[in-house]
């Protein structure tokens, strides 16, 4: 049987009553777009963090090119945030015409090192947006000091932390605003596409609002300011609303297969994932580090199992960012980490002899190197 980093098939058939549920909820409703689906799953993700305000939009990615356009980043700013991460946290930068300016990471957390925050800063600089990859929270006390210090926007990139917490508090609850995602393979994922704002400013709510349809507000044809067409799917928030009750649970799993990686990988040369002081991992995805990564990646696959690198091509080293004009050896750390980096299979439902099989043939493997 062939292991894979992340599978939706076994969770399926243990909610698959659930699920279709709601796919009749919707269809029977006579509201297929923006309806009460969508509205009642803002108001639940808003309460699950304490937060305000919660605006679904159609992806993460535009929850984040929103978030920025809300927050009053404008093209010729800049945004300071990590090559570390998935392409479109820069990307949405890019969307908005601002410039990203990068920062490197941590060697043991991979996380942003927000020591080097201050130095990047310059007076076109609007916005600090830190990634909370992987499943923890970047320190994000310094961030925000930082950002009153300066005068500066917070928006969070939380599409790899749902509920994750750092002194307690949940990831997206710190800045002026959080992004998420509910792509398929998130901690908490829809069946399809989507994505969400938090904030718990009111003006920052509306402005969300606006943008995602259209620029309209009140009226519908009448543009106040021009917007997108960023609507969260009917279906989606309605299924959305139903997973949303198992999160506690969905974490829960995932820190358990966690846990046995931990102590089944434990004594072996592999690096494991830290885990910072008064941070709650929720382990999105449980990324391991050797010097000898790719030959352990492509032994691993005469054992069926076949590993994902999240990520072999830091943002700054890619085509398309080329023009911003960053060098090879700009950002040691995140280009050491790109050639060393992979990612074990997790996921709730992930089997317990699924994970003793990764476990025993990663052994097997690294005895032998």
């Amino acid at each position: 049987m062939v292991t894979r980093v992340w599978d939706y098939l076994a969770e399926y058939d243990d909610e698959r009553a659930d699920i279709l549920d709601a796919v009749e909820t919707v269809f029977s409703s006579g509201t297929l777009v923006m309806g009460p689906s969508v509205g009642a799953f803002e108001n639940e993700f808003a309460a699950w963090h304490g937060a305000g305000h919660c605006v679904g939009v159609d992806n993460g990615t535009n929850a984040l090119k929103l978030g920025l356009q809300a927050l009053g980043v404008r093209p010729g700013d800049e945004v300071i945030t990590v090559s570390n991460t998935a392409a479109p946290t820069v990307v949405a930068i890019d969307a908005v015409g601002a410039t990203p300016v990068f920062v490197d990471v941590g060697e043991d957390d991979f996380l942003m090192n927000t020591a080097q925050i201050e130095a990047a800063i310059t007076e076109r600089t609007r916005c600090l947006l830190p990634v909370h990859l992987y499943g923890q929270c970047v320190d994000i006390d310094a961030v925000t000091a930082l950002a009153r210090k300066h005068d500066l926007v917070v928006l969070e990139d939380c599409a790899q932390a749902h509920g994750a917490r750092r002194g307690g508090k949940p990831a997206g609850t710190f800045g002026d605003a959080a992004a998420f995602s509910f792509y398929p393979t998130k901690v908490l994922g829809a069946y399809g596409d989507g994505g969400a704002t938090l904030t718990n400013s009111a003006d920052v709510d509306r402005r969300l609002r606006r943008l995602r349809y259209y620029g309209m507000e009140e009226r519908y044809y009448v543009v106040e300011t021009p917007g997108h067409n960023s609507r969260l799917d009917e279906v989606q928030a309605e299924i959305l609303r139903r997973k949303l009750g198992r999160l506690d649970a969905y974490m829960a799993g995932r820190r358990a297969v966690a846990e046995r990686y931990r102590t089944g990988l434990a004594g072996t040369d592999l690096v494991l994932p830290r885990v910072n002081e008064g941070n709650e991992h929720v382990y999105y995805v449980y990324v391991v580090r050797h010097p000898r990564r790719d030959e352990i990646v492509e032994r691993l696959k005469s054992y069926d199992i076949h590993l994902n690198i999240s990520y072999p091509w830091p943002v700054h080293t890619m085509t398309g960012f080329k023009y911003l004009g960053w060098t090879p050896g700009s950002l040691p750390v995140t280009e050491r980490l790109a050639g060393e980096i992979f990612s074990l299979p997790m996921y709730p439902a992930l089997a317990e002899d699924l994970q003793d099989k990764v476990i025993s043939a990663l052994r097997d493997v690294l005895e032998t190197l």
